[in-house]
């Protein structure tokens, strides 16, 4: 198994940035409209949890007070 692995032939590199260059082409860029949705999602996602942490921060507060 080591001898047939030595006899393959490697195929011929290509330039790293030629390389970099075909890969960058393969992209799909999104378009204006699907960015800006996105941006909404991600801005009212976090909005939401941060409402969520503050309204149990301030349970755990009250609750902490009210044993304390």
């Amino acid at each position: 198994m080591a001898e047939t692995a030595g006899k393959e032939k490697t195929p011929k590199k290509k330039s790293f940035f030629k390389g970099l260059k075909l890969e960058f082409n393969k992209i799909i860029w999104p378009d204006k409209e699907t960015v800006g949705k996105q941006t909404a999602v991600v801005i009212a996602c976090s909005v939401a949890l941060g409402l969520i942490i503050a309204l149990l921060d301030l349970v755990i507060k009250f609750g902490l007070g009210f044993i304390l």
